[in-house]
């Protein structure tokens, strides 16, 4: 009975400990709500509304000029008799599969050579971050200068090895090489960022372990360096992905989708057939069907990643 008398005023003493507890947690929740607030409303207006807003107008035969008109999944099934499309969503996947793997190649080969304690790197490292912050509209209008046939920098160096250059932008097989030139060379400089930093966390002792195993460099870039920078690497692949499925600045300003329709991507076929045509819901069926690819592609990135990253 004493034992009982004695827990029961501990107990009395707790819950005024736990209920203050749970008083300070929800003004630390509500003080985190506050925060997030603008975000989450700006976040609410120009992200999840307009998404929702384009599925249904997908489902519209909506003009800008005449009204909307309730037309259900023909805008899809036109999509798949569609030339424009087409070509679009070919071109589109043409620059997926080939800039994405040299943006990342290149990203992870320049960090690592700057990913040394020499006099001056940070310079470096600040030059090849450059491009990417630089307005893209500023960069492929300089780079259509370089592109020019008879006075461009790029056909000048290549006339020096005796190579003579093509007509970049003007021809239906170089000028989506001509933009994926450019885009590796703007975005390899933020790919290189985040190599840096999983590159700089890696324990020095490992290093200095597999040295006295006698690996060379390249065993130990293969059996140390890239499996714990498998993380970082994963989400390069991801963003850098879907990053080059919405290319767009570069094809609009340097050859307006041409030459034909060489450099017409899905982003761009959306801006021509939404904002030069007026055909909303039209370019609303397009960017869903955007959307989903983009999806199904980080999906079994994100499949990938059970079976190939290490977080070890």
């Amino acid at each position: 009975m004493a034992k009982t008398l004695a827990i029961e005023p501990e107990a009395r003493q707790r819950k005024p400990l736990q209920r203050s507890l749970r008083v300070k947690r929800r003004q630390e929740a509500s003080v985190a709500f506050l925060f997030l607030l603008p975000n989450l409303i700006g976040f609410l207006i120009f992200s999840a509304i307009p998404i929702i807003a384009a599925f249904i107008i997908s489902f519209y035969d909506w003009d800008l000029l005449l009204g909307a008109n309730f037309i259900g999944l023909d805008n899809y099934k036109q999509l798949l008799t569609d030339n424009v499309f087409r070509a679009a969503l070919l071109n589109t996947l043409y620059f997926v599969v080939v800039s994405v793997p040299l943006a990342i190649v290149i990203g992870l080969g320049v960090a690592l050579l700057t990913n040394q304690s020499l006099p001056g790197m940070n310079i470096y490292r600040a030059i090849f971050l450059l491009p990417y912050v630089t307005l893209t509209v500023a960069i492929a209008l300089a780079w259509k200068w370089l592109y020019l046939p008879g006075t461009g920098l790029v056909n000048q160096l290549l006339a020096l090895v005796g190579i003579h250059g093509p007509n970049w932008l003007t021809s239906p097989i170089w000028a989506m090489p001509a933009l994926v030139i450019l885009s590796v060379w703007k975005s390899f400089g933020y790919n290189m960022v985040l190599f840096l930093a999983g590159l700089q966390n890696i324990p020095q002792h490992l290093y200095e372990a597999a040295i006295m195993d006698g690996a060379t460099p390249w065993q130990r870039f293969r059996h140390v360096t890239f499996p714990l920078l498998s993380p970082v690497t994963f989400f390069v692949v991801v963003i850098t992905t879907i990053g080059s499925f919405q290319v767009f600045d570069q094809a609009l300003v340097m050859t307006q989708g041409g030459p034909g329709l060489a450099t017409t991507t899905l982003v761009m076929n959306i801006y021509q057939v939404g904002f030069q045509s007026f055909h909303m819901g039209y370019a609303s069926a397009i960017a869903w069907v955007l959307f989903a690819i983009v999806f199904v592609c980080t999906l079994i990135q994100f499949w990938f990643q059970r079976r190939l990253v290490s977080y070890d």
